[in-house]
């Protein structure tokens, strides 16, 4: 474990990840499944077309394929080919054949004309445009070539994806076996929705919220519910997770209070290095190595349990899981924007802030974007109501109306 996992201060966010990183080892299993089931799965080895795509030259929309001949406006029509059929014949220079988009191009045929630049007369095809060799012609393999490396070992599938394997007529691949995580949540005072509310207790929110996160990336989930503030309780909770799971994320009792008793226990079971982070909200944060999974531990305000998850949870399970940097860094990029304040912010120097806020395009097309009124850690509505963060630096103090800023989009 690296030493700065127990350094007193304040670690910046993107040391902690790093660290994470760092300790992470991916999964090495891996499975054949049926391409329908493979979505948000990353493939544990390249694929390599067998073909090529478009498998032959094909024509790009409806009209006639000519074989050219020069000075020539007219041409004699010997055929129709539809998608799916083959004309067998070679054309000569002067003839023509009808053709519908997608058709295989017939031999000596160099462009195909678009029907609404010609004229039919009987058998008779007269070109009512400028011929151009070579146009509304879909070669052979100028999508994809035989041979080529069409998706890379760590990439993760997407719904487009599928449409590419199948093209390829590609039914199976090859994934990492899919991470199984362990959730539950610590706390007296949680009480399951639809149960009657004690007088002091609040109904449980962190675990629907990051259940339905892991699933959507395609996780086993196992919920272990809600386990009582005490060390037998929690201590029991760890040991089922990690004999059942690859990685076990708790939410609440991270913090220093005297009912947190999740330090003591990890100490006792695991290798565990925590830290506090230099981000706001999610300052209590815990990450380590139990005997056969890792452990995440968040705080159990919700919006600092979403953010941790967020900004570190998610990209660490989606290395462990074997998904390529490279992807996760232009995934980053990507939604990463610069933005003006339509308000001035709040804002004090020492932890990178992750202001929830509503970014709009105004009317001479920039980004804008507005921090929500209420900012606090508790405040659930804060992340439903917000399409981005606004992310302020550690340095950073207040930012007054009219300032750029990044956001980063949901």
């Amino acid at each position: 474990m690296n030493d700065c996992f127990n350094a007193s201060g304040l670690l910046s966010v993107e040391l902690a990840l790093e660290n994470i990183l760092s300790t992470l080892k991916p999964v090495k299993q891996n499975e054949q499944i049926e391409f329908y089931d493979s979505v948000d799965r990353i493939l544990s080895k390249a694929l390599i077309s067998n073909i090529n795509v478009p498998i032959h030259d094909n024509s790009a929309m409806d009209g006639y394929a000519i074989c050219y001949k020069q000075s020539c406006d007219t041409y004699q029509q010997i055929g129709t080919v539809l998608a799916g059929e083959y004309f067998e014949p070679q054309l000569n220079p002067g003839e023509c054949v009808r053709i519908m988009t997608g058709a295989p191009i017939p031999k000596g045929c160099d462009v195909v004309i678009m029907q609404e630049n010609t004229t039919k007369m009987d058998d008779k095809v007269t070109i009512n445009q400028t011929i151009q060799v070579g146009d509304n012609i879909r070669c052979a393999g100028e999508d994809i070539a035989k041979g080529d490396t069409v998706l890379t070992a760590g990439h993760k599938l997407t719904p487009v994806d599928l449409g590419l394997l199948a093209s390829l007529g590609i039914n199976e691949v090859c994934v990492y076996k899919r991470l199984k995580v362990a959730v539950f949540s610590t706390g007296d005072e949680l009480t399951l929705p639809g149960e009657p509310l004690k007088t002091g207790a609040i109904y449980e929110s962190n675990r629907p919220v990051l259940i339905s996160l892991l699933q959507k990336c395609a996780f086993e989930v196992i919920d272990l519910g809600i386990i009582n503030d005490t060390p037998a309780a929690i201590k029991d909770a760890f040991l089922t997770a990690d004999a059942k799971a690859d990685v076990v994320i708790s939410s609440g009792g991270v913090s220093v209070g005297d009912a947190d008793y999740t330090k003591d226990v990890l100490s006792e079971i695991g290798d565990i290095g925590f830290w506090k982070i230099a981000m706001k909200p999610g300052k209590p944060f815990a990450f380590g190595k139990l005997a056969n999974s890792y452990f995440f531990g968040l705080p159990g305000n919700p919006v600092s349990a979403i953010v941790t998850f967020m900004k570190l949870v998610s990209p660490a399970l989606e290395s462990l899981s074997g998904k390529s940097s490279l992807g996760e860094l232009n995934s980053e990029k990507a939604n990463k924007l610069t933005a003006v304040t339509t308000t001035a912010i709040k804002k004090r120097p020492g932890r990178t802030d992750f202001q929830r806020a509503i970014a709009s395009i105004n009317s001479e097309g920039h980004y804008t974007v507005s921090a929500l009124p209420y900012q606090g850690s508790g405040i659930l509505t804060s992340m439903s109501k917000a399409n981005c963060f606004i992310v302020l630096s550690a340095d950073s103090g207040p930012v007054p109306e009219g300032s750029q800023v990044e956001i980063e989009m949901f």
